[in-house]
């Protein structure tokens, strides 16, 4: 390790461009000292100009970026590449869809230097382009959308089960191991439930803070919502208490309509139960719906994206159990590589 190096940076990309120079500018904009970090950019080979606009600033700060090739394209397998290269005392997680305020870094060591915690991370003000985009955000920070997910909903400074991204002490790495390689999603939660398990702390602090840029059209967010439904399945399977069950509330609704709707063919009762289950939760949409909105049309916008965003995200999550009878989720005695 570098005795210079405090603050190592890994940063998954993959086609990027829309975002990494708003993302990388936030990082030149840091008040932590540039001649004690490195930043690790990961390409997931990209196909757009993303490696190009990364190359033009390494030119520029060649003592301070690095970037390195992901041939597995994956975020696990971008991590594991980022902290095996890096030297400093502290690994900061990053995401290129995002932005950090100007004290981010700063704020991430000091509570790292003056707490007892293996993580800290801090709240995602979530943000996107365009009419649609902004009301996908605003119901990304509604408990009625995303449940208790605390980063995202201003959480207070406490313990939590994970935090987004994460800011880590180095030896978590070697003592609990890197993240887990079988995983496309869902690699953060199950790390943090490994650092838990093994008697390590998470903090969220509200003084930590980023801009997080979501995806900005109906179809965007509702494959964002089927792949992660599914994900939190598989991560059940793969890693058993690495989610919480906020996770499987969309499963349970879209299931419920399901074996409701079918049942009512045999017991008329099970249609009455669907029917009060529909319209409760219509009148939960609406009342959110009317509490988020700045305008009508934001109002029916946000009317039909709670819905289409829950179903989307528990068809996704019955989809998992389909996968699951896949030899490639059983169980094979994986074990997170140390680094």
């Amino acid at each position: 390790m570098s005795d210079s190096i405090i603050v190592s940076v890994v940063m998954p990309v993959y086609n990027e461009s829309r975002y990494i120079d708003r993302c990388v500018q936030s990082l030149l904009r840091q008040d932590y000292p540039v001649s004690q970090m490195e930043w690790i950019f990961v390409d997931g080979c990209s196909t757009d100009d993303t490696a190009d606009r990364l190359r033009k600033y390494r030119d520029e700060y060649p003592d301070l970026i690095i970037i390195r090739s992901n041939p597995h394209r994956t975020v696990p397998y971008a991590m594991n590449i980022g902290i095996a290269a890096s030297k400093g005392k502290y690994v900061v997680r990053l995401d290129a869809h995002a932005d950090y305020r100007e004290d981010y870094i700063s704020r991430c060591v000091y509570h790292l230097d003056h707490g007892d915690a293996e993580n800290v991370g801090g709240i995602a003000e979530t943000k996107a382009n365009g009419f649609v985009g902004s009301c996908i955000a605003k119901m990304l920070s509604s408990k009625f959308g995303v449940g208790n997910s605390q980063f995202r909903t201003s959480g207070k400074n406490g313990y939590v089960d994970t935090v987004p991204f994460g800011a880590f002490r180095r030896e978590v790495f070697s003592v609990c191991g890197g993240y887990d390689e079988r995983l496309d999603r869902n690699q953060d939660n199950e790390l943090n439930y490994r650092i838990r398990k093994n008697g390590g702390k998470i903090y969220l602090s509200d003084d930590i803070r980023f801009s997080y840029y979501c995806r900005d059209t109906v179809r965007g967010i509702s494959q964002m919502a089927r792949k992660n439904g599914m994900w939190n399945v598989i991560t059940m399977k793969l890693c058993p208490g690495a989610m919480g069950l906020r996770h499987y509330v969309p499963m349970a609704f879209v299931l419920s309509i399901i074996v409701l709707g079918v049942g009512g063919l045999f017991v008329k009762a099970a249609w009455w139960l669907l029917l009060a289950e529909c319209v409760l939760y219509l009148g939960l949409d609406a009342l959110f719906s009317a509490g988020l909105a700045s305008s009508l049309k934001e109002f029916f916008m946000l009317l039909a994206l709670f819905p289409i965003f829950h179903c989307s995200y528990g068809l996704g999550s019955v989809r998992g159990i389909a996968r699951l009878a896949s030899k490639e989720y059983r169980d094979n005695g994986y074990t997170a590589p140390r680094i």
